[in-house]
């Protein structure tokens, strides 16, 4: 069901109660573009064989509410981008799904930006791979506790909460960072945060970290105990616009002559 519906920018409703999805291996970008249609009804929807949903909610911009309640995501290795532009959703309960053979989430919620409340707790990340650009442009989302998350395999993660203006409180405590690459513009824009204790992160592997930090205009402190960089990463513009940054705990003499640029101002 491939791309069943993809670019039906001006459908408005849909009518798939007779739909059998039982043997479905392939729901990518199912609905993509769907700009218009504002309901859908998927409780009937059998997805028990279902490998990749990537994009399948892509850029459904007028839908307000999506019950994912009777979705089985047992078998889904691929769940990229699949709220991505999901601008109207407020809401989004995804405490059923399981999440255990999954190996890239990248972009999965980027551009919601309505979305307020999200329940993800029982997400099993152990397998991920890929989580750039995860909750990038997630204006709305105050708060966010991902310490149940397993990051041992994670490669990438440039981008995860760009644009965040509103995120005030973010646990990210369980993070293991020992395998990832990019880091770059990982907490760009998030302009509302005044504290991050990031003592866990590794940047034995780091390669870009270039704008991480850029434009955390409320930072006051941050806790970088363990991020030694070892292959002398892209760091350019990390701390820039962090004016607010007064306490940093870091042993890397590189990132700390970075800190100190921004000092003078």
């Amino acid at each position: 069901m491939r791309n069943m519906f993809s670019g039906c920018s001006s459908l408005k409703e849909l009518n798939l109660s007779n739909f059998s999805t039982n043997k479905v291996e392939n729901m990518c970008e199912m609905f993509n573009i769907c700009s218009s249609l504002e309901k859908l009804n998927l409780s009937n929807f059998n997805t028990n064989n279902v490998i990749n949903m990537s994009d399948m909610f892509g850029s459904c911009s007028s839908l307000k509410k999506l019950n994912l309640s009777n979705f089985n995501t047992n078998k889904v290795k691929n769940i990229r981008g699949i709220f991505f532009g999901c601008s109207s959703l407020k809401e989004l309960n995804l405490s059923n799904f399981n999440t255990n053979n999954v190996v890239d989430m990248c972009q999965m919620f980027r551009g919601c930006t309505s979305l307020t409340k999200l329940n993800i707790s029982n997400f099993n990340t152990s397998n991920v791979e890929n989580m750039c650009e995860l909750f990038q442009d997630c204006i709305s989302i105050k708060k966010l506790n991902l310490c149940m998350f397993n990051t041992n395999k994670v490669k990438l993660m440039n981008n995860m909460f760009n644009g965040c203006s509103s995120l005030k409180e973010l646990d990210l405590s369980g993070f293991n960072t020992e395998n990832v690459s990019q880091m770059f513009c990982l907490f760009n824009g998030c302009s509302s945060i005044k504290k991050l204790n990031l003592s866990d992160f590794s940047a034995i592997k780091v390669k870009q970290i270039g704008s991480m930090f850029k434009g955390c205009s409320s930072l006051k402190e941050l806790d970088l105990s363990n991020f030694n960089t070892n292959d002398d990463p892209d760091m350019n513009e990390i701390f820039q616009g962090c004016f607010a940054l007064k306490n940093l705990k870091c042993s890397d003499e590189a990132i700390r002559k970075e800190f100190e640029k921004i000092k003078h101002y």
